[in-house]
């Protein structure tokens, strides 16, 4: 497994606000791996951009005139389902926030993410899982439905977690991840005090009983 982005990453951007969507754009263009390709301000010009351009990240404002980000996003997974969509969002109801994750996109973060952080999204998001800031509540599957009061994990705590449901330890997820062992250990502490266990074999346990992974 390999944290390491691949290549150049094509953007589309989607604001309601012009300025902070021309911001993003050209902050973008100061990164080789980051390249702009569009910027759009509703729902009908991200869908008409994106199926034009095909581009490999969306980064899109969850709330939208006349909508959602979450309507444009679904109408381009429908027709580009590899595209990696990052939505920005800021108090979503247990409604929406389930809708976020059945959608299919690759990230949520709060509308005043750090640019750092939205930077590390575009690069590291994958078609296949969802990285959500520990800001948002993600949804455990159970036997009684879905409920959205347990643990919020990190899309790289989450990944330090599924390396040691594998019966790896610390040394091997830094070095998979290449992150520092101190770090790594930084991360499965945190894990360990979200999910309420005091071994890492019990949060395995505890995460695979919440259906955070596999």
């Amino acid at each position: 497994m390999s944290a390491q982005c691949i290549g150049v990453s094509r953007v589309v951007v989607v604001s309601r606000h012009a300025l902070v969507g021309e911001l993003l754009v050209a902050s973008l263009a100061r990164h080789d791996d980051l390249h702009p390709a569009g910027f759009a301000s509703t729902i009908e010009q991200a869908v008409a951009l994106c199926l034009e351009q095909a581009p490999d990240v969306v980064l899109m404002d969850y709330r939208m005139p006349g909508g959602t980000g979450l309507d444009a996003a679904e109408q381009i997974l429908q027709r580009l389902p590899r595209t990696r969509i990052i939505l920005l969002a800021v108090d979503l109801s247990s409604e929406e926030l389930l809708r976020v994750v059945e959608a299919g996109v690759s990230g949520l973060l709060p509308l005043d993410a750090s640019l750092s952080s939205v930077l590390e999204a575009l690069r590291y998001a994958t078609p296949a899982a969802m990285a959500v800031h520990p800001s948002f509540l993600i949804p455990s599957f159970g036997a009684d439905g879905v409920s959205f009061d347990g643990p919020a994990l990190t899309r790289r705590e989450l990944q330090v977690l599924g390396i040691l449901a594998c019966g790896n330890d610390a040394r091997a997820a830094a070095r998979d991840l290449d992150i520092s062992l101190n770090t790594c250990r930084g991360y499965i502490k945190s894990v360990l005090a979200k999910l309420g266990a005091h071994s890492q074999l019990e949060a395995v346990a505890t995460a695979r009983n919440l259906r955070l992974i596999a």
